[in-house]
């Protein structure tokens, strides 16, 4: 299943998960595109497949960031997470792997997204499973892009895994949220990493199992995007746009899109703006912070 042929790829952009923080990129794209930045290849997991699949089947200009924008500003929770109390009882009762539908989940890809095969994108398309049975990292590059990018957003104990060429497969943030090794193993020479961060100012824990799962996984991952970082070699360029902080929004609310992609869109306009023109790998403070917490609020 990492069956693209590796080359000079020329840009990447990495799209991370982050349920419905996913709206954050939504703002780095406008910044990007209206800049025009635009990827030769897009690497992605989890909530960043979808973005992903959307970006892949569209001209790279403002007016489909903008598009995108429009479709997270109409979601609300239940469009993606609908809760059903049989659902969730036979969840939890063993009856079933999942506590969570993931047919809403499914129309929205398939309504987002306007090609069938991974290996028709306009622009190629990377998306990241995991094999729940064998715990391998799994890069899918051809084959159904409904399957591909559902498995891709199949969080464990949440949404039902997916079955797909003989595997059973769950979520791509298990094994590698942002998908930078893969972007690097393709030929791209210059990576635009596009994090969702994480709600780095609660000042409670999230309501429900769900919004704990997902915090949970979110602040875990950040710490392996901490570490990717370390490992990109000099000879490729690195850009990685900077999360919102302070943030309280739990990644299963999808109530705040329109806020969430206009801070973004703000902050990443001003950083791109004041990128230095001599530095080979730029990282904000702030995805350093994940890791030294008590860092100036004021650096970056």
């Amino acid at each position: 299943m990492t069956d693209a042929n590796p080359g000079d790829a020329g840009v990447a952009f990495v799209l991370s998960g982050g349920g419905s923080l996913g709206a954050i990129q939504v703002g780095m794209l406008q910044a990007l595109y209206e800049r025009e930045i635009a990827p030769d290849l897009i690497a992605a997991a989890s909530a960043g497949a979808l973005n992903g699949a959307f970006l892949a089947c569209q001209p790279a200009t403002p007016a489909t960031a903008d598009r995108l924008a429009e479709v997270w500003t109409g979601l609300e929770t239940d469009d993606v997470f609908p809760f059903n109390p049989l659902t969730a009882l036979l969840g939890a009762l063993g009856c079933r792997d999942h506590v969570v539908s993931s047919d809403k989940l499914r129309g929205l890809i398939e309504k987002w997204i306007e090609f069938d095969d991974l290996g028709d994108a306009r622009i190629p398309l990377h998306v990241i499973a995991t094999d729940l049975l064998s715990g391998a990292e799994l890069r899918l590059s051809s084959g159904p892009v409904t399957s591909a990018v559902l498995a891709s957003a199949a969080l464990p104990g949440v949404f039902p895994p997916v079955r797909r060429d003989g595997r059973v497969l769950v979520d791509g943030g298990v094994t590698n949220n942002t998908p930078l090794s893969h972007a690097i193993a393709l030929g791209a020479r210059k990576i635009y990493v596009l994090p969702t961060g994480y709600a780095c100012t609660l000042d409670k824990p999230p309501r429900g199992a769900i919004g704990v799962a997902l915090q949970s996984l979110n602040v875990l991952v950040q710490q392996r995007l901490v570490h990717d970082i370390q490992l990109v070699p000099e000879s490729i360029e690195l850009v990685v746009l900077p999360p919102l902080c302070p943030l309280d929004v739990v990644p299963v609310d999808l109530s705040h899109g329109e806020e969430l992609i206009r801070r973004s869109r703000e902050q990443s306009r001003h950083f791109l703006d004041g990128l230095p023109p001599d530095e080979r790998h730029v990282v904000p403070e702030l995805v350093w912070r994940v890791v030294h917490p008590h860092a100036d609020a004021g650096r970056g």
